[in-house]
């Protein structure tokens, strides 16, 4: 007679399942995977050295460490070469890849650049030389996936677009010197005018700091389109000089006056890379569309025209028309941004088979976390796609804007919050360009009048399917009056 004590039914089927899962799990381990990428290697970068590891059966140090010189990369390349590497896998650490990415493109190897948040290293391997040779181990079994980069001339843009972006934000801290300057002498001019780097605002700076200091004439030099009367102007203009607060106004002013050259040096060279694309289009069989926004005409007749350069006579929405094939400028919030988009997402959307996919990409969709069948967490995931930014950019300042976007911005507000709704109005403008850049087709305003006329459908199906629960009928106005 057995001395072992009863089990119940229910203990022994769990015991019998958590049996069956291990089995499984024994079935095939991370180990066990198929190589995908036979040819591959790894490289952990530093911004002195660089620990690169091949298959183990490719040369004897399968390990090896080389400095971060251009010869020594250069050696790295032909190293890999003659171990038969086709496709390397390293971390996107700052910008010290992008000299190795270089070489290694030139040498023929194929760079597959992942994001170190995609990499969860495992505990054991914390050093750089077991760290590139879990990279490697990763990529052969094709458990990496490549991060996005455009293509060489797009790259050139971005750079320069992104080092555009870097002078304007240094530009702005030193007008918050000169706020800080013209603070400390108590004069009220920076909150009188609406900007202080505007025409009345540097005019009335670059008197002071050439001497003058009568209000009166100080007051003189204001613009006819300034709302402040002159009185106020006047007003605002009486205070101390004290000559060290003048010594830190006349620098922040000469700093921010190199930056505006710098800029305005940065945007020419980006012209000329922009004018050298090959058009997607002929303008001249296919003209531009005329523009259907009414803010662009107001401001062509009083004289300025968004982004346009008297100087060298580019002018951005041209150009942007050239560049995609489509006129992208006519989607609501994308007026002023065409450009720094080109750059960060080029104008092959192929790389992406569909627009959730795009829209995945930019950051733009909400994740979750799934857990034996229950969702654990929802929403946005953290990322910093610059591209995703620009979008969100475009949706914020739809606000006010009377259009189909703008009502739907202003209708998502009042559902689910400001921020919430920013970012699906961005998803929307990002689906919008996706399928304007793929399937070169123009933006159609007219598809949101059948859009609100099937929500307004939804909305009184809503209601009286309402009305029915609690006993009561909807009858429309006209059908009373006309009863």
């Amino acid at each position: 007679m057995s001395t072992q004590p009863k089990q119940r039914k229910g203990a022994a089927k769990k015991k019998a399942a958590a049996g069956k899962g291990k089995r499984r799990r024994k079935g095939m381990t991370l180990e066990d995977r198929p190589l995908l990428e036979p040819n591959a290697a790894g490289i952990d970068i530093g911004a002195r050295e660089i620990f690169v590891a091949v298959p183990a059966d490719r040369d004897e140090n399968p390990v090896r460490v080389f400095p971060t010189f251009t010869e020594d990369l250069e050696e790295m390349a032909r190293w890999l070469v003659s171990c038969g590497v086709t496709t390397v896998a390293m971390e996107s650490t700052g910008v010290y890849w992008i000299p190795l990415y270089d070489v290694l493109e030139q040498h023929g190897v194929r760079p597959c650049l992942v994001n170190a948040r995609n990499m969860k290293n495992v505990p054991g391997r914390r050093t750089d030389w077991h760290e590139c040779q879990w990279l490697q181990f990763l990529h052969s079994v094709g458990l990496l996936r490549a991060a996005f980069r455009p293509d060489g001339e797009v790259s050139a843009v971005r750079s320069l677009m992104r080092h555009r972006t870097d002078l304007v934000q240094t530009a702005a801290q030193h007008i918050q010197h000169m706020q800080k300057s013209l603070t400390q002498m108590n004069l009220q001019i920076h909150h009188v005018i609406s900007e202080i780097t505007g025409v009345t605002g540097l005019a009335i700076v670059d008197a002071i700091l050439a001497g003058e200091r009568d209000p009166a004439v100080l007051a003189k030099l204001r613009d006819h389109r300034i709302h402040a009367s002159e009185e106020i102007v006047q007003k605002s203009l009486v205070g101390n000089w004290k000559h060290e607060h003048l010594f830190t106004l006349k620098q922040s002013r000469q700093i921010y006056q190199q930056y505006q050259d710098s800029i305005t040096a940065c945007d020419e060279e980006i012209e000329k890379l922009v004018v050298a694309f090959e058009p997607r289009v002929d303008t001249e069989e296919h003209p531009l569309p005329p523009d259907r926004k009414g803010n662009q005409r107001k401001r062509k007749k009083r004289g300025v025209i968004p982004g346009t350069n008297p100087k060298t006579g580019f002018d951005m929405r041209t150009e942007a028309y050239k560049l995609f094939g489509v006129d992208v400028t006519q989607i609501p919030g994308l007026m002023m941004t065409p450009l720094r988009l080109f750059s960060e997402v080029g104008r092959d959307m192929s790389r992406w088979p569909t627009a959730d996919h795009f829209a995945s990409w930019l950051g733009l969709c909400p994740d979750n976390d799934i857990s034996g069948g229950r969702v654990l967490w929802k929403g946005m995931r953290g990322t910093r796609n610059q591209a995703g930014q620009l979008f969100r950019m475009a949706a914020f300042g739809l606000h006010h804007e009377l259009s189909p976007m703008g009502d739907h911005l202003r209708r998502m507000k009042s559902k689910i919050g400001p921020a919430a709704a920013q970012t699906a109005t961005a998803h929307k403008i990002a689906i919008i360009f996706y399928t304007m850049v793929k399937k070169q087709v123009e933006y159609d305003a007219s598809i949101w009048a059948q859009k609100d006329a099937e929500r307004e459908k939804r909305f009184e199906a809503k209601l009286k399917r309402q009305a029915q629960a609690r006993g009561y009928k909807l009858v429309k106005i006209e059908e009373t009056i006309a009863a």
